[in-house]
């Protein structure tokens, strides 16, 4: 670590054979072996130097190490010396100053006493002469002077806390506080007097008196101040309590204007009057309109469960809106600033109400969703809430939303019923490649209604209605996913196709039809697309569910089951578009099965079989990949399952080939390696923009199509002797089963007493750990053909590249 090297003789984990190796790679490198050993001898003196001088230099540090200890603690007792002498003079020093400036703190100290006895003396002159004058105007009413003399005199007294112990002093404090109780029970009675509780109001009362009195109950004892005000408010909104009595027929919610224009006059008529009597930091305007929310809230709540009956859809929304347009009134008016203090109750502000879908607001209620995958990953930040009065009287309404929630059930039942009247009287889209597989329009109309209903019930509530509403949004995301989508799906029939052996062996390109119309397919990918669509907008629904509900209720959005459905109708769409090409293929194996493939006699052209899967593989594929152009790893996915069905299924098919003869393995070695062609070109089969496969499926297509190579290399290897056959076969297949050896052996056609022979030498020579089945097959996949098959295989390589 210190001194980095890198020569091998220093590795850690020098070995001496690699070393020699390294030197004397080949057997002519030998011929330089003096040279390379003197080099080695001439290191070895050159160590042995190096040491030897080391050593000898070793020899007198013991002794100047302790001579140059010594040194150092003779330094150290110096050091110490002289740091003592210095402390000595250092505490010489502070004594002679404090010596010096003893006398200067005495005249500082005598100062600072009589200035603060001067101070002292001067304000007990001024609270003295304060609450003689503060008591003589309080009985001639002088609310002007008061307001000022009695800041003067509370201020003043505060420098007099300390001194409360002097019999003096308390007994003006006491005065003080007389005075002020006093002030407070004239100012109330003042107003008492303006305006009586009981009766009408008393038209131009002594406002000026008033006003300096409110000025006065700034000073005084806030509860004399939110006295005055509540008794102002309570008689302000006495003649509105008359006027909107329960059995009165202007009450009820059908002429819930008429409220809202009486406190607008009110308001207006107020600041004509009274505007200059209170202060302006009262806000008496708002505390006035605050107060009658409070009021209203009450009122409309108790009506509303006296007649619940009678509350209707259009009747309670009318009133919604009416009311949020006043609390948006009044937050264009007030800043709302008293909704925090003792004059009203501060009402529970919601979260800001943003669109589910779109990034503006809810002006364009009617407009057409707009998803983006990035808008799902972007963490959402709540706005602060910019209208402070959203709910202080609309939250009346929330125990009557259930009748907006059973309206909006009962409409999106009847919007289901049409989706599938109309499905039903329109029948599937037509096929149009050239867009791809387009998405249901009732899907977009759903998501739309939904957006509209989500706007407007967080307009309402933010609270339990939300989750009534999303209750009922997972109810129809359920019966669309299984009434339009999988209700759609084409039902696969049992019957086959009824086609022969021979037919198959006779067909010509383009005699046969794929299982499912053009029709049928295109309207599964429309399908498939629709519930993609609908999975990306439900998993945004619930997040934009989530910003829209009360945190304490976030929790209880969940709309994983709704999108697990989709995923259903998903994997059960490419299940389909699998299974009919899977059955498309099946009779053409089946009739690979049955051909007598001793009887070949040489080796042609592909066989009618391979030409007929490839047929069905080109008129199908293209016709899925356009229609999922949208959507293409759904594709991706539909080439997967379809080589984790076809392959197997063809090396099934593959052990039923029995007996076969050199040329006919020959053959299907031929046909194996054309469909391992066609296979790996299947995502971009018949398309003109040529892509390359996933790498998954380009794999799976691999390991599959190399596993039926290596069954048909190995039934043409001969199986004299038994034991190069038997291990031909465990390096090439790695496969420990006695079941496919034993069809393998079917498909050689050897006879049952040299099938036990064979089967008892297998399970003698199977290897012994089995962990190393994994390592051997990845190995098998590149060994190399052995020599008694090499002249064979080559040729077979030869003629399928002519055929390429």
């Amino acid at each position: 670590q210190v001194f980095p090297s890198q020569d091998p003789l220093d590795r850690a984990d020098f070995n001496a054979v690699e070393y020699i190796n390294t030197l004397f790679p080949t057997e002519q490198s030998l011929a330089n072996i003096d040279e390379v050993v003197n080099k080695i001898r001439l290191k070895i003196r050159r160590l042995d130097d190096n040491i030897r001088t080391v050593v000898r230099g070793q020899t007198n540090v013991g002794q100047d190490g302790r001579q140059a200890l010594e040194e150092a603690q003779k330094a150290i007792q110096q050091l110490f010396g002289k740091i003592k002498d210095i402390k000595d003079k250092a505490e010489k020093s502070e004594q002679m100053v404090k010596e010096i400036t003893r006398d200067i703190k005495q005249l500082d100290h005598a100062k600072r006493h009589l200035t603060t006895s001067i101070t002292t003396l001067n304000h007990l002159h001024m609270l003295a002469g304060g609450v003689d004058s503060l008591e003589a105007m309080t009985r001639r009413r002088q609310y002007g002077e008061v307001a000022n003399l009695l800041q003067g005199v509370v201020n003043v007294l505060e420098h007099f806390n300390k001194y409360m112990g002097i019999p003096q002093i308390r007994q003006l404090s006491e005065r003080v506080k007389a005075a002020q109780n006093e002030l407070g029970q004239q100012i109330l009675a003042d107003f008492e007097e303006a305006f009586p509780s009981q009766g009408t109001k008393r038209p131009g009362g002594p406002s000026n008196v008033l006003r300096d009195a409110c000025l006065v109950a700034n000073v005084l004892d806030p509860r004399i101040k939110q006295e005055i005000i509540k008794k102002f408010i309570k008689q302000h909104l006495s003649e509105y309590l008359v006027l909107f009595q329960e059995n009165q027929d202007v009450a009820w919610l059908d002429k819930i204007d008429r409220r809202y224009a009486w406190i607008k006059r009110q308001l207006v008529d107020y600041e004509e009057k009274y505007g200059r009597m209170f202060p302006q930091e009262w806000c008496m305007t708002e505390r006035i309109a605050v107060d009658f929310c409070h009021v209203t809230r009450t009122e409309l709540a108790k009506i509303m469960r006296t007649r619940a009956k009678e509350i209707e859809v259009k009747l309670l929304l009318f009133a919604i809106q009416r009311t949020t347009n006043f609390e948006g009134l009044l937050a264009k008016r007030f800043s709302g600033c008293t909704l925090a203090d003792g004059a009203g109750k501060k009402p529970e502000v919601p979260l800001p109400s943003t669109n589910p879908f779109l990034e503006d607001e809810a002006g364009t209620e009617t407009d057409e969703i707009v998803i983006e995958k990035s808008d799902v990953d972007k963490p959402k930040k709540p706005k602060v809430p910019d209208n402070p009065f959203h709910g202080i009287v609309s939250k009346c309404f929330e125990p009557h939303l259930y009748v907006y929630i059973e309206s909006q059930d009962k409409n999106l039942s009847e919007l289901i019923d049409r989706f599938v009247a109309d499905f039903k009287a329109q029948g599937p889209p037509k096929p149009n490649v050239d867009e791809g597989g387009a998405v249901l329009p009732s899907c977009a109309d759903l998501f739309v209604y939904y957006k509209k209903c989500m706007v407007q019930c967080s307009q309402l509530s933010t609270g339990e209605p939300m989750i009534a509403l999303t209750t009922i949004f997972q109810k129809y995301l359920r019966e669309y996913a299984w009434k339009i989508l999988s209700g759609n799906l084409p039902k696969t029939t049992s019957s086959s196709g009824g086609l022969t052996i021979t037919s198959l062996l006779k067909e010509k390109e383009g005699s046969e039809v794929a299982k499912f119309t053009l029709e049928e397919l295109c309207l599964i990918c429309s399908i498939l697309s629709t519930a993609e669509y609908c999975l990306a907008t439900t998993q945004q629904l619930e997040e934009k569910l989530k910003e829209k509900v009360d945190a304490s209720l976030v929790e209880r959005i969940n709309l994983t089951g709704e999108m697990d459905t989709f995923s259903i109708v998903i994997s059960n769409s490419i299940q389909l578009l699998v299974q009919d090409l899977d059955a498309a293929c099946d009779p053409a194996l089946t009739a690979m099965s049955k051909m007598q493939w001793q009887n070949v006699e040489h080796v042609g052209d592909q066989s009618p079989y391979v030409t007929s899967v490839i047929l069905h593989i080109k008129q199908n594929v293209p016709i899925i990949r356009d229609n999922l152009a949208s959507t293409r790893k759904y594709f991706t996915q539909f080439c997967i399952k379809f080589a984790n069905s076809f392959i197997p299924k063809f090396i099934n098919h593959l052990f039923k080939c029995k007996p076969i003869s050199m040329v006919g393995a020959e053959q299907l070695l031929l046909d194996t390696h054309s469909l391992k062609m066609v296979l790996l070109d299947l995502p971009s089969i018949g398309s003109q923009v040529v892509r390359k496969a996933p790498a998954s499926y380009t794999k799976i297509v691999v390991k599959g199509m190399t596993r039926a190579e290596m069954i048909l290399k190995v039934v043409m290897a001969p199986h004299e002797p038994p034991v190069v056959f038997v291990d031909n076969y465990i390096k090439l297949l790695a496969d420990c089963s006695t079941d496919t050896f034993q069809k393998i052996l079917d498909m050689k056609g050897l006879k049952r007493s040299e099938q036990s022979s064979m089967l008892d030498l297998f399970r003698q020579r199977l290897p012994a750990p089995p962990s190393g089945v994994e390592n051997s097959s990845s190995l098998s996949l590149s060994a190399p053909t052995p020599e008694q098959e090499s002249s064979r295989i080559r040729k077979l390589e030869k003629l399928i590249k002519k055929r390429l």
